[in-house]
């Protein structure tokens, strides 16, 4: 299979390149935002044709929530105006598209797992961009899996274990919210999963949409930074305590979800992926 990758350079991308390169069944064609710019549709309509793929991955995203609020152009000109060009494209040319989404798509105020039925309503433009990529693929290409994922952290670039590595290596007591609570899901296990996925879209394959992937089980980002903490203590650092507080101590400039836990169930019995354990992957990778 012939893999077409978007986004090669971000945490999800990096760890697709890893994975694949220890897999001879499979042909990727990693693209960096230098190698394809999805803002530019005309450059997508080439590169697609140029390379012909059995499979596109978008892993290309605007993820940073706060400046989004300030630059909302920006975020919407790579989650939507990105997705279309890319849907538009796999549609001419026959090939299933798998986007990558977000559980910021939800306003966090339901008590249980949000299924992929459940009604989206986001409270920030990062999440409303995500958003309105999903209905332009869902509207230009009909070949299309939309993966919601939540709280990614890995080994490359910048996310919550980095931060709290650093914070804790200087410093003995520290503040985390504890209500806000989701599931954590390493970059590596949705590589994985992508894989996996990519793998059984034969051509008699018919049940696209939208699925849900994570890590379990589901805490707060208080009890993320607990598991944290032996990491960093073994690492030398300061840390002694965590102690919890609730959003209000850490206003920020856009609004997230309280509640963004996933429900699973509809990706393990279309395709029997089971949810990772993204304890072992911090003892693992950390």
């Amino acid at each position: 299979m012939n893999i077409l990758l978007t986004g090669a350079n971000g945490q999800i991308g990096q760890e697709l390149v890893a994975l694949l390169a220890k897999d001879s069944r499979h042909v990727l064609i990693p693209l960096s935002r230098v190698a394809l710019d999805i803002t530019d549709q005309a450059q997508v309509q080439r590169v697609l044709n140029h390379h012909r793929p059995d499979v596109v991955i978008n892993t290309a995203a605007y993820t940073q929530v706060d400046p989004a609020e300030l630059e909302p152009e920006a975020a919407h000109a790579i989650n939507a105006s990105g997705a279309e060009y890319l849907a538009r494209t796999c549609q001419v040319l026959g090939v299933p598209l798998i986007h990558l989404s977000t559980d910021y798509v939800f306003d966090g105020k339901q008590d249980h797992p949000y299924s992929e039925t459940d009604l989206p309503n986001p409270l920030n433009e990062y999440g409303y961009s995500k958003l309105r990529g999903e209905h332009l693929i869902q509207q230009h290409c009909s070949k299309h899996l939309i993966i919601r994922i939540t709280w990614v952290f890995g080994r490359y670039g910048k996310n919550f274990i980095k931060i709290m590595l650093q914070l804790m290596a200087e410093k003995e007591t520290l503040s985390a919210v504890s209500d806000q609570v989701a599931c954590p899901t390493a970059a590596r296990d949705v590589a994985k999963m992508l894989v996996q996925v990519s793998e059984q879209l034969t051509p008699a394959f018919s049940q696209w949409g939208v699925y849900h992937y994570a890590g379990m089980p589901a805490v707060s980002r208080f009890e993320f930074a607990q598991a944290i903490m032996p990491i960093a203590q073994k690492r030398g650092g300061k840390i002694q305590q965590v102690l919890p507080v609730t959003s209000d101590h850490f206003p920020t400039r856009a609004k997230r979800p309280l509640y963004s836990v996933l429900d699973l169930s509809n990706i393990k019995k279309v395709f029997g992926i089971e949810p990772s354990d993204w304890r072992l992957a911090l003892q693992q990778e950390f």
